[in-house]
């Protein structure tokens, strides 16, 4: 009896905490997101649906390419790692470029380690390493990498994702 008393009080903790669960639950949309619902007016006439006119977009001339791998950088202090950081870059480009850039995809990366090496050893990834600033330096030395291996094709580098780990 001992050893059961512990699993019935769990259970039975458990079981309350599913009800109470249920019972506090807010209650269902009754009209799905986004659906028209008549209006009945103080007059009693139906009022018409309107709805907002569209906004024009102009059509995309530009597409983002994901590059497909994170690029770990190792950060140097006094002849060890310190720290490394990790980044996931994007490229945009024209539209119908992706698969362009997929094909010279290993000499883009290679251009952009070399960026991103010298970044971090120029002190690019001490202190502060998101000011302004210096995500600009890091995003225009990528530009000018990435010129020579795509061309025209590039209009800008995307650091979509940048984190540091210190160890």
């Amino acid at each position: 009896m001992r050893k059961l008393l512990p699993i019935i009080l769990a259970l039975l903790g458990t079981g309350a905490g599913v009800g109470a669960g249920l019972f506090l639950m807010p209650p269902a949309e009754e009209h799905a997101e986004g659906a028209a619902v008549d209006c009945v007016p103080v007059d009693g006439h139906a009022a018409e649906a309107e709805t907002p006119p569209e906004p024009e977009h102009e059509p995309a001339t530009r597409e983002y390419v994901k590059l497909n791998n994170q690029f770990v950088i190792p950060i140097m202090t006094e002849d060890r790692v310190s720290a490394l950081v990790v980044a996931a870059l994007s490229v945009e480009t024209t539209i119908g470029s992706a698969e362009a850039v997929y094909s010279r995809e290993p000499k883009l990366r290679d251009v952009f380690l070399q960026v991103l090496f010298d970044h971090a050893n120029t002190g690019g990834f001490q202190g502060n390493f998101t000011n302004g600033n210096r995500m600009q330096d890091l995003r225009r030395g990528l530009l000018e990498a990435a010129r020579p291996v795509l061309g025209d094709i590039v209009s800008d580098v995307l650091i979509t994702e940048i984190a540091r780990q210190d160890s």
